[in-house]
C-alpha cells in the first residue's frame, strides 16, 4: 500500500503490482503445492486480526464476548466473490497494473477482511471468508507436507501421499463456485486474448458504448460479462459432473426399480455430489494455472529482485540489486512442453482423485463407481482439449 500511494505510478518501476499479481498471486501458488499451506503462517490480515484480538483482551483484562457463529449456508460463497473480485480487477480493469489501483483495492479487501473477522472470529473467517486462504490452502492439499495438530505442540511437520490432502477437504456451501472461478477466470484471461473474444468483445463494447458508457467503462463492462459467463460455464460444467455421477448411479440402480428413478429426480442429491467432487477440479485449476501464468512467473518474477531494492521506484537500492537484469532462461518449445505436461498430469490427477471419491461413495458397489467414472473421464478429455487449445492458440 505505501508503494502503491506513495511510489512512482508505473507498474514498471513501482513494488506493488509485481508483487501483487506475479509473487503473491502465481508464485505462492507454487510455494503452496511445494511446501504446503505457508500462507497460513504469513497470511497478514489473519496476523492483524489476532495481534488486535489479543490487544482488546489485555485492555478488556479479561474474556471477550465471544463471535457470531459462522453461518453453515455461508460457507465458502465469501471466499468466492472475494476471488472473483480480485480476478475483475486483473482481468477487467482498463488500469489493473496502476499502483494507486492496487493499493486502493488492497486496502478495500482488508477493511472487507476486519470486518469478517471482527463478526465471526479470525480463524472462523479466515478459513472459509478470506479469499486468498481458501485459494492457497485448495492447492497447498496437492503438496506431500502438511502440518498435524498434537497436544501441547501446537502442530508437527509431517509427509503424506500426493493428492491424500484433497482427499480429506470438508465439503462446504460455495466450495464447487471457489473451483469454479479458479478455472473460469483463468480460461477467460486466456480466451480474452484471442481473435474471436476481440470480436465478441468489441460488439459487446459498441453495445455498451451506445448506452452512453464512454469507451474505457465500456470495455470494462463487455470484459465483465466475458468473464461472469466463463465462471458460468465451470460452474455449470462442475454441477453436471455431480449430475453425471448421479445419473451414472440411476443407471447402476434401474434394475433396482423406482428407488433409482428417484435419485434422479432429487435436486438436492446431485448438489450434495457436486460439492462432493469438487476436490478434484482443484488439480485442473492447478494445470490452468500453471500453463496460463509460467511465463509471468519465470521471467517476471525476477523483477521482485531490483524492485526490492527500490520499491517506490526513487533511484534507491537498499539491498545491492536493483541492477539485476531479467534472464529469459527458458526457450518456447521447453515452455511448450511444460505447458502441456502440467495440463495432461493436472486432469489425470483429477481423475484419480474422482476416482478415489467414488470407491467411497460407492463402496458397497464397487462396479458403479467405475460405471460412473465413464462420465468423469468424458469431462475430464473435454477440460483437456479446451484447455490444450487455449495453449495452441496463446502460443501460435
Amino acid at each position: 500500500m505505501a508503494a502503491g500511494f506513495e511510489g512512482q505510478q508505473t507498474a514498471a518501476s513501482n513494488f506493488a503490482p509485481t508483487f501483487v499479481y506475479v509473487v503473491f498471486w502465481v508464485g505462492l501458488v507454487a510455494a503452496s503445492v511445494l511446501l504446503g499451506d505457508v500462507y497460513r503462517a504469513f497470511n497478514p490480515w489473519r496476523a492483524i486480526g489476532r495481534a488486535v484480538a489479543f490487544i482488546s483482551r489485555l485492555v478488556a483484562r479479561g474474556d471477550l464476548p465471544p463471535p457470531l457463529e459462522y453461518p453453515r449456508r455461508l460457507g465458502m460463497w465469501p471466499a468466492a466473490a472475494g476471488l472473483f473480485a480480485f480476478t475483475v480487477l486483473e482481468i477487467v480493469s482498463s488500469t489493473p497494473d496502476d499502483p494507486s489501483t492496487v493499493a486502493v483495492a488492497t486496502l478495500l479487501y482488508s477493511v472487507a477482511m476486519f470486518v469478517g473477522m471482527a463478526l465471526y472470529g479470525v480463524d472462523a473467517w479466515i478459513d472459509r471468508g478470506e479469499g486468498f486462504s481458501v485459494y492457497f490452502n485448495l492447492f497447498s492439499r496437492l503438496s506431500v507436507f502438511e502440518t498435524r495438530a498434537t497436544p501441547g505442540t501446537g502442530g508437527v511437520l509431517g509427509v503424506r501421499l500426493p493428492l491424500s490432502g484433497l482427499t480429506s477437504l470438508r465439503p462446504a456451501p460455495g466450495l464447487v463456485a471457489v473451483v469454479a472461478v479458479m478455472i473460469g477466470t483463468v480460461s477467460f484471461d486466456g480466451f480474452s486474448e484471442q481473435q474471436a473474444w476481440v470480436d465478441v468483445g468489441g460488439k459487446l463494447g459498441d453495445l455498451f458504448g451506445s448506452l452512453g458508457l464512454s469507451s474505457e467503462t465500456a470495455f470494462e463492462a463487455s470484459s465483465a460479462v466475458g468473464l461472469a459467463v466463463a465462471v458460468a460455464v465451470a460452474v455449470a460444467v462442475a454441477v453436471a459432473v455431480a449430475v453425471a455421477v448421479a445419473v451414472g448411479l440411476v443407471v447402476g440402480l434401474y434394475r433396482l426399480g423406482t428407488a433409482g428413478m428417484k435419485i434422479l429426480d432429487d435436486r438436492n442429491r446431485a448438489g450434495e455430489m457436486a460439492v462432493s467432487f469438487a476436490h478434484s477440479l482443484v488439480p485442473i485449476a492447478l494445470a490452468y494455472v500453471g500453463a496460463h501464468y509460467l511465463t509471468l512467473l519465470a521471467f517476471q518474477g525476477q523483477a521482485i529482485f531490483y524492485l526490492a531494492s527500490d520499491p517506490l521506484g526513487s533511484g534507491s537500492d537498499l539491498f545491492g540489486t536493483a541492477e539485476v537484469a531479467i534472464s529469459y532462461f527458458l526457450g518456447a518449445t521447453v515452455i511448450a512442453l511444460i505447458q502441456v505436461g502440467l495440463v495432461v498430469s493436472g486432469h489425470v490427477a483429477g481423475l484419480v482423485l474422482s476416482h478415489d471419491r467414488a470407491l467411497t461413495v460407492y463402496s458397497d458397489r464397487p462396479q458403479l463407481a467405475v460405471r460412473s467414472q465413464l462420465w468423469m473421464l468424458a469431462v475430464m478429455v473435454a477440460f483437456t482439449i479446451v484447455a490444450l487449445l487455449l495453449l495452441l492458440a496463446g502460443n501460435g
